[in-house]
């Protein structure tokens, strides 16, 4: 027979569970709200130090812009972009998915306008050749090769190309490009994006010429087939984006999920690839406008100081991967 004391053990089951309910409802808001409105605005610049020149080189730096994701009316990372010429660098690198919006070229063209000032190149991603679509969010913790794609409306991207070019930027896709920067003899090369199956590494094979100085490969996402044959190829150093770092990542843990065959080790920053090639992989500056959240992983742009291959002992201390702010109310070093 239940008696009285019986009701009120129930009843305080009840209310802690509830209690418990509540909490983690609470926590759970607070999580969201912070990634949606705080930390996906949280502009980062992270710097890589990466011994990849040869001897008596003077220190080349290269600035790894990815993964904008624009829409016309984000003018916030339009100014924070903006103000990353204040850098100076030697070489500016983007390696894709600029758009979110089929309006979206004048907004990309105001962020990078004053970096065109610059020597520049670039490969496109699959978001600058179709728009973003609702998906559902499970389908990023899928492996890559089982999440079917679905495919926004085409964006206008011959748009962009041609804008970027006009002002000096070499487009990269399916091409080897050879040129001096500051004094180091650059070939760079590039494939279309190969989350679409769209590169045609052959185009560009072949270990680059004998007066290279410096080899640059140039994909948007990083695929190990397309990181494999670069390394094959001799070149120095692979850059790339597509992962946004994991976007979702747990503390202490790291990213769930990279959206590629990359390991989850190499979902950002910079790592060696085989024996000579180094890789960095942005964590990109933007994300889906219907994924419009970060978690532990602030968007970035980032700053790559090159130097000889004998400074390597340095160059991967502690200090080789070390994030700051940049722009309005942060500081720069």
């Amino acid at each position: 027979m239940n008696g009285p004391r019986t009701g009120f053990r129930r009843l305080g089951q009840v209310n802690t569970f509830g209690r418990i309910l509540l909490g983690t409802t609470a926590l759970g808001a607070a999580t969201v709200g912070y990634a949606a409105g705080i930390e996906r605005l949280r502009f980062t610049l992270r710097h890589a130090t990466l011994p990849v020149l040869p001897e008596n080189a003077r220190p080349l730096r290269i600035l790894h812009v990815s993964d904008l994701h624009m829409t016309p009316n984000q003018t916030k990372k339009q100014r924070w972009v903006a103000e990353l010429a204040r850098l100076e660098p030697d070489l500016v690198i983007n390696t894709g998915d600029n758009l979110a919006h089929a309006k979206a070229v004048p907004a990309v063209m105001r962020a990078l306008g004053p970096l065109l000032d610059f020597p520049g190149m670039f490969v496109f991603g699959s978001n600058d050749y179709y728009a973003p679509k609702p998906k559902n969010p499970a389908r990023y913790l899928l492996p890559a090769h089982k999440a079917k794609r679905i495919h926004g409306t085409q964006l206008p991207w011959r748009d962009l190309r041609a804008a970027m070019t006009e002002r000096g930027w070499q487009d990269l896709t399916h091409l080897r490009h050879t040129a001096t920067v500051a004094g180091v003899t650059v070939t760079a090369a590039g494939v279309d994006d190969p989350h679409l199956k769209r590169d045609r590494y052959d185009e560009i094979a072949g270990r680059p010429g004998p007066q290279t100085q410096l080899s640059i490969g140039v994909t948007h996402s990083p695929e190990p087939r397309i990181l494999d044959a670069f390394a094959q190829d001799g070149y120095d150093l692979v850059l790339a984006g597509h992962t946004h770092g994991g976007q979702l990542c747990v503390p202490f843990y790291g990213a769930l999920v990279t959206n590629c065959g990359l390991d989850r080790k190499r979902v950002k920053g910079a790592s060696r690839w085989g024996e000579r090639t180094w890789l960095h992989v942005s964590a990109g500056l933007g994300t889906s406008p219907y994924a419009p959240v970060r978690f532990a992983c602030p968007p970035e742009a980032s700053l790559l100081t090159l130097v000889p291959r004998s400074q390597e002992v340095s160059a991967t201390g502690s200090d080789a991967q070390a994030p700051t702010r940049f722009g309005a109310g942060a500081e720069m070093r």
